[in-house]
């Protein structure tokens, strides 16, 4: 059974992706419906060797604060850990939520999907 808070997340993104032609957001709607076994944990070192300084970053799953991230980097994933969450903000990076992120990048022109 899939959570209501992922249910509306996914429509959320189905939504942005219909009204601003965005295949990107459609993309993260089915990730966020798959089952949470199938959905990508990763390390910030990890996120780390992918991205550069100032990247808009979307993990489809769980960050874990493992390892360090040397670039100002804005985030946005299903899941994170508080220790990842304050490892981001120590780097002078911040974290956004989905919202947070379609507003800023109705397209979705610049943004990677990690993971």
């Amino acid at each position: 059974m899939t959570n209501q808070v992922v249910i509306k997340m996914a429509n959320e993104l189905r939504a942005a992706s219909k009204n601003n032609k965005a295949p990107i957001w459609s993309n993260l709607a089915e990730m966020a419906l798959k089952p949470s076994r199938a959905r990508r944990v990763l390390n910030l070192a990890q996120i780390d060797r992918f991205v550069k300084d100032n990247d808009i970053v979307v993990v489809p799953g769980k960050v874990l604060g493992t390892g360090s991230i040397s670039h100002k980097i804005t985030l946005c994933s299903f899941s994170i850990s508080t220790t990842g969450a304050k490892k981001v903000a120590q780097s002078g990076g911040k974290i956004v939520g989905f919202s947070q992120l379609i507003k800023n990048n109705p397209t979705g022109k610049g943004v990677k999907i990690v993971g």
